[in-house]
């Protein structure tokens, strides 16, 4: 018997929104959030991938990163996702999030994977996976609901996703 191999979704097409011009919102639309210092490691449309360096700043009693650091990365995560396929709709707020922590993450930088799992006129919905830099187990899972304005119709629908932490 041979093992039939994994079947590897289609592409979903290029973000609605470019990686530079993304990071460029997140520094000087959301000055908090800049501050942070996060990097964008990946851009796909639905998908996004962040990195949260460390920062003495960010550690609690006990030697762990903070809950509002992890929270912060996940929200602004959904938005990167979100933007990814709407484009440049700055006026997209978030609605609801929640946010399970699963495990103490150690003081290192954290990363963040999230994606839009639906997208509908007014509303978007999606996931985030928050993992410890090197450790492929999760730390946090958060899930978030995005308001979005009108804009222009959106043509990329939201399929296919793998994430790239296995």
């Amino acid at each position: 018997m041979t093992d039939s191999p994994t079947p590897v979704p289609p592409a979903i097409g290029l973000p609605a929104i470019g990686l530079d011009e993304l990071d460029r919102l997140i520094r000087e639309g959301v000055p908090l959030v800049g501050s942070f210092g996060i990097v964008i490691d990946s851009l796909g449309a639905g998908t996004i991938r962040l990195r949260l360096p460390y920062k003495d700043d960010f550690v609690r009693p006990g030697g762990t990163v903070t809950g509002p650091a992890m929270f912060g990365l996940a929200d602004v995560a959904l938005y990167g996702a979100v933007l990814s396929l709407i484009g440049r709709v700055e006026l997209a707020v978030t609605t609801s999030m929640t946010i399970n922590f699963l495990r103490r993450p150690p003081p290192v930088a954290i990363i963040a994977e999230a994606r839009v799992l639906k997208l509908g006129k007014r509303l978007a919905y999606g996931e985030i996976l928050i993992f410890s830099e090197g450790d492929p187990a999760p730390v946090a899972h958060a899930t978030g609901t995005y308001s979005i304005p009108p804009h222009d119709p959106v043509t990329i629908a939201v399929s296919g996703y793998r994430s790239p932490v296995s």
